[in-house]
């Protein structure tokens, strides 16, 4: 008898590195990879999309073009590669028209993409028609992603009650227990919508781990029954389900599955390969990947890993070395081993999440973080909140920021915690945290993009946002979706300092400027001066004149001022010395956790001094403007 096969999306590249290390992971790198990953085997391998093209210019100084590029020569054609895509989002941050993102899709799929995972943050299926639609055009696969979340816990009414956990938690002042959206239902009626619009693959997409053995063994058993198309389980170990609940979807029938090898495996990620190669050998099931040329992969990206250790929450605490090709687990382990399949197949899940975590114990990986599960966050977004708070010098507002969550989820309509949205939502919880410690109402300070959710404009949130609510955040207690007339792209302007060369150089170029404009800039910038500097051309000293001008003198400050509410970097500055404002009016932009956010005068008055430039890091409570 023929064993059954399960196809592999290797997601180390990508979603693992972006869960554990804050999407570092250097093209040099992985260039070393390569030559192991070709013979590998693997169905799909994830390796753009997400935060890559954001990332990799912003903190890397990358192309995220040319590691597309790279990639798809190295593999010449043996794995297809997929990207994630946040629909109408795509790799951004905010909606766009249709014609940014087939100009986005054809881009991609002509330097070498194959698959594209289409998801929405709230579920919309509106958001994911076009892209569907698009990529099928286009000549890729369109993988339609269903984001799993759960009905979150009550909580408390903000600032009622003294003490900031009684405020969030205490039983006094609870809300009311919700009726059920987050039902087996609902998710299967997604994905039956997302298969009806062409979608020729269907993820179950667990971007927080938050799906339980028991969920797992359900919703897999009904996709598979309700869809025609492969189904795919994605999912992480951060509140430490991960493991245990994708032996589940394998046991329920899961065509694909999605892991990470070894080194990148675990914790925030998704399971690591060999772990789950261990239990299909004991289920009888075949794996669809070369786990000799895994193992070389394996040896090759300790090294990467550790090339990351100022990314790495686990640094110090590397998991044991292992090859389930050749090593022989020791007598416990392999008991753990047999108990948790046998109680998988019992559906006995409490036993099998015990054993499952006491195997994982053994060989050294993350505990389940409680946190994470208390607040019902992704990996990506927990980790990406450490990095930025910590390149802030702000970490001591991580705990805090992490039990608003589920409060400001709740207010924005309950919306599923998956990029764009997690970001939103956890930066604005991070607001909420200043403006409490700085004894102010919740909600004092907002991002652009809280705004725009709580509006409408990203679409239709699984349960409507409360009008009053809608009213205090917005100015108006009606919905207002997102209007595609009202965008407007990008300049690219032509940069006199460099001789009028167009900022964006070609169509590449003008995309990612399109789609990430405030990174962009920054990076396009550095390749003009580059290409100058190799020309023998003029340095452009212009540009440090003016960022100079802007710079605070040292005389004493005597008039009004204008603070940072939280620590980011100066985006825009709208104002200069002389300029009369009015109370309201938008003086600087500010980005902070990858949002933007405007300050704004509270008062009318004259510009006396700007003691920020463009570009510029601000701490929390900074002097920004001052007024006569």
């Amino acid at each position: 008898m023929e064993r059954r096969k399960l196809q592999i999306r290797d997601l180390t590249l990508r979603d693992g590195q972006q869960s554990l290390f804050a999407t570092r992971l250097s093209q040099k790198e992985i260039d070393k990879l390569l030559p192991f990953y070709e013979n590998a085997g693997f169905y799909i391998m994830e390796v753009w999309g997400g935060a890559v093209p954001d990332s990799v210019m912003r903190y890397l100084d990358e192309s995220p073009w040319d590691r597309l590029r790279t990639i798809s020569k190295a593999m010449k054609g043996k794995s297809l590669l997929s990207a994630l895509s946040r629909g109408r989002n795509l790799f951004g941050y905010v909606p766009y028209p249709d014609y940014v993102l087939e100009g986005f899709y054809k881009e991609a799929i002509a330097n070498g993409l194959n698959v594209m995972r289409i998801f929405d943050a709230l579920n919309d299926i509106d958001n994911v028609r076009e892209s569907i639609r698009l990529i099928n055009e286009l000549g890729g696969i369109a993988d339609g992603a269903v984001c799993y979340t759960v009905d979150p816990k009550p909580v408390a009414a903000p600032q009622e009650d003294s003490g900031f956990f009684k405020r969030l938690f205490g039983k006094k002042k609870a809300a009311p227990e919700p009726e059920k959206i987050f039902t087996d239902e609902y998710f299967v009626e997604k994905a039956k919508a997302m298969e009806a619009l062409g979608a020729k693959i269907i993820t179950l997409k667990d971007m927080a781990g938050l799906v339980t053995p028991a969920r797992a063994a359900s919703i897999i058993a009904k996709l598979k029954a309700a869809v025609k198309v492969p189904v795919d389980f994605h999912t992480h170990c951060t509140p430490g389900y991960g493991l245990a609940s994708s032996v589940m979807a394998i046991i329920n029938g899961v065509d694909i599955l999605d892991t990470n090898i070894w080194w990148f495996g675990g914790g925030s990620a998704a399971p690591a390969i060999e772990l789950v190669y261990l239990f299909c050998q004991k289920l009888g099931v075949e794996i669809e990947a070369d786990m000799k040329a895994v193992g070389e992969i394996r040896k090759h990206l300790r090294a990467a890993r550790q090339s990351l250790a100022a990314f790495d929450l686990q640094k110090d605490n590397f998991p044991r070395e292992f090859d389930p090709l050749t090593d022989t687990l020791p007598a416990d382990v392999e008991a753990h081993l047999d108990a948790a399949v046998a109680a998988a197949k019992a559906n006995d899940y409490e036993t099998l999440l015990s054993h499952c975590h006491a195997i994982e114990q053994y060989f050294g990986f993350p505990k389940p973080n409680e946190l994470v599960k208390e607040a019902e966050v992704p990996g990506g977004m927990y980790s990406n909140m450490v990095a930025q708070l910590k390149s802030l010098n702000a970490s001591d507002l991580l705990d805090d920021a992490m039990r608003l969550i589920p409060m400001v989820r709740r207010d924005a309509g309950l919306v599923p915690l998956v990029t764009p949205t997690s970001q939103i939502v956890g930066s604005q919880a991070v607001m909420v945290a200043i403006d409490r410690r700085a004894g102010k109402p919740d909600y004092t300070t907002k991002s652009n993009q809280f705004i725009s959710l709580v509006k409408g404009e990203y679409g239709h949130t699984p349960v409507p946002v409360d009008p009053q609510f809608r009213a205090m955040i917005t100015g108006d207690a009606t919905e207002h979706p997102y209007d595609t007339s009202t965008y407007k792209r990008p300049e690219n302007p032509a940069l006199p300092e460099l001789g009028g060369v167009k900022l964006a150089a070609n169509r590449e170029e003008e995309l990612l400027l399109e789609l990430l404009p405030n990174v962009a800039n920054g990076f396009l910038r550095k390749r003009r001066a580059e290409e100058a500097a190799a020309a023998k051309a003029a340095a452009p000293e212009a540009e440090k004149a003016e960022a100079a001008g802007t710079a605070a003198d040292d005389a004493p400050i005597t008039g009004h001022t204008l603070t940072a509410p939280m620590p980011g970097t100066v985006v825009e500055i709208k104002v200069k010395p002389g300029d009369s404002v009015k109370k309201g009016q938008t003086v600087l932009v500010y980005e902070a956790m990858k949002m933007e956010n405007e300050v704004e005068a509270d008062r009318d008055g004259t510009v006396k001094r700007v003691f920020a430039a463009p570009g510029q890091p601000v701490a929390a409570d900074a002097v920004l403007v001052e007024f006569e």
